[in-house]
């Protein structure tokens, strides 16, 4: 059962595109299903989540991740009675438009597109599922829903202008109402993010030995979670207390998500999805106090994590790579795959689409090709651990 203000699939607002309704799956299950299958959210499995030289293959991927946001995203919308298929294709999708190497490759994106419209990864998931993954016969993109492509474009908040290239001009064509807060489910979907990945990089962390459990218990709620477990299983060994310990932390915030989401539904007494678009605030949210607290961690595994020494030569290579690639086709556009050349895009932008859709690996790869000094690992995804964390 739907709660009155859940997004219901019988009042979608549709399709950009008009499509005949399936008879077995829901509009945003149909969806769900295009995003999974499409060539974008396949190319995650090597796209960098923190870690660009993997050891094993037990760190996170942007692939990995996204299935997580997605469970969570499912857990949190059946609590709340909202749309479950919705929630879980809007965080499927949330990440579609990572460029390789992270963050790393967004912000040298963003500095190097400044000129010609910017960089944003939002704006580029919307791109991409509208426009640049071209394998249906009437229509570019995968034609998703409106409430799910408004999702993508907004689950973060309003966006504020000037909008991303990519997001101005699709909205002239299908307006997203990108003033406005997302639907409930969408807001959903942002909080499963947050959740996922304070969950798995503190265990991805850990596992990369940048930091230990004793350094954990001096911060908030993780304490009283190693601190439990110690409790009721004394003598367990370090991977199950690490694990038992981390999957506390997880249900902590996802039980704050739903209790405090609940509460703010019940303040603001939507009637419809579209009073909870038109409230001054998202309703999802953290409490105060438990967001006070995640700020700290994510102080935490800020110095220790995303700017340890290992993890930042990384990035310095990343930096290069992505800046040496897109100077070398803009200067060079004949370099590009043919399908790439002769479209209606600017030269610049069109190279920044390109690049953005690489994985890691198939971007080291050309960056050895066009720099062959370059120093580059002979297979950066079997770097020893020391490389990574020292």
């Amino acid at each position: 059962m739907l709660a009155p203000f859940a997004t219901h699939p019988d009042q979608t607002r549709g399709r950009l595109v008009a499509e005949d309704q399936s008879l077995h799956r829901s509009p945003f299950q149909r969806d769900r299903d295009r995003i999974i299958h499409s060539g974008a959210f396949r190319r995650l499995k090597h796209k960098t989540q923190v870690f660009i030289a993997h050891e094993g293959d037990y760190f996170r991927t942007r692939l990995t991740h996204s299935i997580e946001v997605a469970q969570v995203a499912r857990t949190i919308a059946g609590a709340l009675q909202l749309n479950v298929d919705l929630a879980e294709a809007v965080a499927l999708a949330h990440d579609l438009g990572h460029p390789p190497f992270g963050h790393a490759g967004e912000d040298v994106l963003a500095d190097l597109m400044a000129p010609f419209g910017g960089f944003d990864h939002n704006a580029q998931a919307v791109k991409i599922v509208t426009n640049l993954e071209r394998r249906y016969a009437p229509f570019d993109g995968l034609n998703l829903t409106w409430e799910t492509l408004e999702g993508i474009a907004k689950h973060n908040g309003p966006v504020a202008q000037p909008w991303p290239d990519a997001l101005a001009r699709y909205n002239t064509q299908h307006d997203l109402h990108l003033h406005s807060f997302a639907g409930p489910e969408a807001q959903v979907a942002a909080l499963a993010d947050d959740i996922a990945y304070n969950h798995h990089d503190l265990q991805d962390g850990l596992r990369a030995g940048l930091f230990t459990a004793d350094d954990l218990m001096d911060l908030p709620i993780l304490a009283d979670c190693f601190a439990q477990v110690d409790r009721l299983y004394p003598n367990t060994d370090t991977k199950r207390r690490h694990h038992e310990a981390l999957r506390r932390f997880f249900g902590r915030l996802v039980e704050d998500v739903i209790a405090t989401t609940s509460e703010n539904i019940a303040l603001l007494a939507p009637k419809s999805v579209e009073d909870i678009r038109g409230a001054t605030a998202p309703v999802a949210r953290f409490s105060p106090i438990l967001w006070s607290n995640l700020k700290v961690i994510r102080a935490f595994l800020f110095e220790r994590m995303y700017r340890a020494p290992g993890v930042a030569r990384m990035r310095e290579l990343a930096c290069d790579a992505t800046a040496a690639l897109f100077q070398h086709y803009l200067a060079m556009p004949q370099d590009l795959p043919a399908e790439w050349l002769g479209t209606d895009e600017p030269p610049a932008r069109a190279v920044c689409d390109y690049i953005a859709g690489m994985t890691d690996r198939y971007a080291l790869q050309a960056y050895a090709q066009i720099k062959p000094d370059a120093q580059i690992p002979d297979d950066p995804y079997r770097l020893p651990l020391s490389a990574v964390g020292n």
